[in-house]
């Protein structure tokens, strides 16, 4: 069981290994850092007292949570409205943004402006 629990942990640290920011990473590390600590106390406090146990569960639970996290801080992992600053047009008397990634203005409702 143990075996199992660290393999699925370090499965899921290593499918967040790469990103361009880094948020990911930092994420799902602190996460599964706080998981283990967490898993640690209540494991040893709850149940049969295995520590090791709830420590490896907390760690992939936290991890997990701290790489989506990191991911739709990212912008990806289903983020939506992402650095999405809106303007407001006084005399269309309607909502504006800017999208940086195509240069261009839209429309509160995603149409171009």
């Amino acid at each position: 069981m143990k075996t199992t629990v660290i393999a699925v942990a370090a499965a899921g640290l290593l499918a967040t290994a790469c990103t361009a920011t880094g948020n990911t990473e930092r994420n799902a590390a602190g996460g599964a850092a706080l998981g283990a600590l967490a898993g640690a106390v209540i494991g040893n406090n709850v149940g049969g007292g295995d520590a090791g146990t709830g420590a490896a569960i907390g760690a992939a639970i936290g991890g997990t949570a701290g790489a989506i996290k990191g991911c739709r801080e990212d912008g990806g992992c289903g983020a939506t409205n992402v650095n999405r600053r809106q303007y407001y047009d006084e005399r269309a008397g309607r909502y504006y943004y800017y999208d940086s990634r195509s240069g261009r203005y839209f429309w509160e409702d995603g149409s171009p402006r």
